[in-house]
């Protein structure tokens, strides 16, 4: 009898793309990690580009999502004459300090900065699946939105639009901006702080939270 092997919505193998998210959600905090160090003396030299562009191709598997669709191609195109210019090295600096969360690497605009300051539950709350309502806001590492909703779907979950009274969880993306109280996601944040002081019992998350809870 052959083995009936399971998929999800988009025909792809369940165990295959938990693995490939967690691959992703790796991959991500090892790339912020060398882009802090690379940045860390406000410059870019070319073996530093070069280094950044091998690491990019041992990790194909992550070529598909951002940042590191738009990394690998920009190094490419800028490496294909083994030359990094100034422009160019600008460029890079710009792509990295975006990623990392913010225009200068001041400890205001860090992606740590930034995570401290975001409205979460303290402490973090059980994540619960079945028969819950979730909005999901920001970029995340995991996936796209749609990538994401699915495996809210395979858990018995609802993803919505936008928090309202029935919203259980909020969860923001860990590649957000720095300036998210400005920015459309961070309307929905502020809504979700808003519902939850009236006393519902909405949670606010962080994606590195929701997604220990997704793989368990």
């Amino acid at each position: 009898m052959s083995r009936t092997t399971l998929t999800d919505a988009y025909g792809q193998p369940v165990n295959r793309r938990l693995a490939l998210a967690r691959n992703a959600t790796r991959d991500a905090n090892e790339l912020c990690g060398l882009a802090r160090g690379m940045l860390a003396d406000g410059t870019l030299n070319q073996s530093e580009a070069e280094y950044l562009l091998r690491w990019l191709e041992e990790h194909p598997e992550s070529l598909s999502v951002w940042p590191f669709d738009v990394l690998f191609q920009r190094l490419q195109e800028m490496l294909a004459d083994r030359h990094l210019d100034a422009e160019e090295e600008a460029e890079l600096m710009g792509l990295l300090l975006d990623y990392i969360g913010g225009g200068s690497l001041d400890g205001d605009t860090t992606a740590s900065r930034q995570a401290s300051t975001l409205p979460l539950c303290q402490p973090a709350p059980e994540v619960e699946f079945e028969g819950c309502n979730f909005v999901l806001t920001g970029k995340f590492i995991t996936g796209t939105c749609r990538e994401c909703e699915a495996e809210l779907a395979a858990r018995g979950a609802a993803p919505q639009q936008a928090p309202t009274r029935a919203t259980h969880f909020l969860v923001i993306g860990n590649l957000g901006s720095s300036d998210w109280a400005q920015s459309n996601y961070g309307r929905k944040i502020q809504h979700a702080v808003e519902l939850r002081d009236q006393g519902l019992p909405i949670h606010l998350v962080s994606e590195q939270h929701w997604a220990a809870w997704l793989y368990r």
